[in-house]
C-alpha cells in the first residue's frame, strides 16, 4: 500500500493532520503515539476551521521532521492548494460559499502526493 492510500485508510479513525504523519510513521523515527498526539489539535484545519488545513500541517511537519527547507514548503503549500482549490479549511469545505471545493479523504490524499513529489524530487 502507497502512503496515499494509508493516509485515505488512517483517515477513518484520525483527523486529516493524524492521517497525514502517521503515513509516515516508519520514516519519522517517532511512535504512532507520538504522531496522534503531535497532530491531534489540527483536526478540523487550525483554529476550528479557521485557518490551514490540518491535512497541509501534517504534510508541513513531515517535511520538516525529514529535514525539508522554506521553499521546499512553499512548494507544497502551493502544490496543495493547487490539487485541493485551496489551504484554508472552511475555504475548502466551503463554509461561506456553500461550495465544497474537496472532501477531507482527499486532502488527506493530496497533501502526500504534494509532500511525495517534494520528497522524491
Amino acid at each position: 500500500m502507497d502512503r496515499i492510500e494509508k493516509a485515505a485508510l488512517l483517515k477513518r479513525s484520525n483527523n486529516c493532520c493524524q492521517a497525514v504523519l502517521l503515513a509516515y510513521a516508519d520514516a519519522l523515527g517517532m511512535s504512532e503515539e507520538e504522531l496522534t498526539k503531535l497532530g491531534k489539535t489540527f483536526g478540523a484545519g487550525m483554529g476550528g476551521m479557521q485557518a490551514t488545513c490540518g491535512a497541509l500541517v501534517g504534510a508541513g511537519m513531515v517535511l520538516g521532521l525529514l529535514g525539508g527547507s522554506m521553499p521546499q514548503a512553499k512548494a507544497l503549500h502551493q502544490s496543495f492548494t493547487e490539487l485541493c482549490g485551496a489551504s484554508v479549511c472552511q475555504d475548502i469545505k466551503g463554509v461561506r460559499t456553500g461550495k465544497v471545493l474537496c472532501s477531507c479523504e482527499d486532502c488527506v490524499k493530496n497533501a502526500v502526493k504534494a509532500l511525495e513529489a517534494i520528497l522524491h524530487s
